[in-house]
């Protein structure tokens, strides 16, 4: 099996900090390019110390959790301490440039030109690359230059508000949606079809990554559905989010929650008769009968634990699965059937867990070839490969130019 993914010879100038530029650029790492991540040396302050917060802010001679094994954001990737704004850290960016595929950044509108990195500056240079730049709002638009986070955006693309119970205040997600989903993995998804493209056309271009655009994506269906009935969804009263007693969550009686999907007329056929049920077989769709199904439900399922029930229902066609929490999940048989968390051989030669590749390649697979590195750690080697003596990086090193 090879070692190297899809994106093999394929080099990433990694330029971003939070959620969803690390999740792109892992993803990418992930499938075989040569991610180097231009970090600023030293310690973070003011605005970007704020953002890197708790636990990410990389501390003095550490890599705090950033440099940690355990962060899979930083797997598969390369650091350079590089200060953009000094002559000789803008002149090493330039020659990086001149040998890349991509630049992944996620500044706000107009700072890349400020600094002189922009894609219109720079695709002079170097017409092949492809710059991705992710944002909340785009690169145009009366919100551009608004500040926001995932909560945010997921509010402007109405996603926020299908999400949670019935006549109560909308349920926030994480920074699931608009982090990862709409922002890092469509970032990821823009720079692949953009190397198809360019294979094509021998040009690179600009992708223009907005996490508000990528939202919405996630809702075709739904606003698709809105359209076509001109019915707005409520929170907690359609199919899809716990509307109907079929498709829900149940507390089971060790306190835990079994999750029930059956919503095709043979599947809830099931479940009724699993459930000692069968008089509500003919009422599927009839929502008179649904408070009365709920609770009759709730009762049956508080007789017996969560794993018991899905013992007893999985070995039926019925939809339903066990709400797992984290420390759980890696002793689900199916996760490690499919190697979902696999632990791997940090430099102390102790053992770290990461969740693993989520895209299964059967000629090409991913894989995890390094972990997170230290802020600067291959300063020196990616400084060497560009042909620089070891009498100039250490100049550099003491004017504060790289680290």
């Amino acid at each position: 099996m090879p070692d190297q993914g899809p994106l093999s010879g394929i080099r990433v100038l990694d330029l971003t900090r939070l959620a969803p530029g690390p999740h792109c650029t892992m993803i990418l790492g992930d499938l075989g390019a040569d991610v180097i991540k231009i970090e600023e040396p030293g310690p973070p302050t003011g605005r970007r110390a704020e953002q890197a917060g708790g636990a990410s802010v990389r501390g003095p001679g550490q890599g705090g959790f950033q440099g940690s094994p355990f962060n899979a954001l930083g797997r598969n990737k390369r650091s350079i301490g590089l200060n953009l704004k000094s002559p000789a850290g803008k002149q090493v960016f330039l020659r990086l440039h001149q040998r890349c595929d991509v630049v992944v950044e996620e500044f706000r509108p107009g700072v890349a030109k400020r600094l002189g990195i922009d894609y219109e500056t720079l695709s002079v240079r170097n017409p092949r690359y492809i710059h991705c730049a992710i944002t909340g709002y785009g690169q145009n638009g009366p919100y551009r230059d608004l500040v926001g986070h995932d909560i945010n955006y997921i509010a402007h693309a109405g996603a926020l508000s299908i999400l949670g119970t019935k006549g109560q205040r909308p349920t926030i997600p994480h920074n699931l949606i608009a982090d990862y989903a709409g922002g890092g993995m469509h970032a990821a998804l823009g720079v692949m079809a953009a190397l198809i493209s360019r294979a094509q056309t021998g040009r690179g271009q600009y992708v223009d990554i907005a996490m508000m655009d990528g939202s919405m994506l996630l809702l075709a269906q739904a606003f698709a559905v809105h359209y076509y009935t001109g019915k707005v969804p409520q929170r907690g009263e359609t199919q899809l989010d716990g509307g109907v007693p079929y498709y829900g969550v149940y507390r089971t009686k060790d306190d835990k929650w079994i999750t029930i999907g059956s919503m095709e007329p043979w599947f809830y056929a099931n479940l009724c008769r699993a459930m000692e049920l069968e008089e509500f077989i003919p009422h599927q769709y009839n929502r008179e009968k649904h408070p009365e199904m709920r609770r009759r439900l709730e009762e049956k399922f508080l007789t017996r634990t969560r794993d018991e029930w899905f013992a007893l229902l999985s070995k039926t066609d019925i939809c339903a699965a066990p709400m797992l929490t984290l420390d759980e999940v890696e002793n689900n048989p199916q996760v490690k059937a499919r190697n979902m968390i696999v632990e791997v051989d940090t430099p102390t030669g102790e053992k770290a867990k990461q969740v693993g590749i989520s895209i299964k390649l059967s000629a090409t697979p991913g894989s995890i070839r390094n972990l997170a590195p230290e802020l600067g750690q291959h300063t020196d080697e990616i400084l060497s490969e560009l042909g620089y003596s070891r009498e100039t990086i250490e100049k550099w090193r003491r004017d504060g130019a790289v680290k």
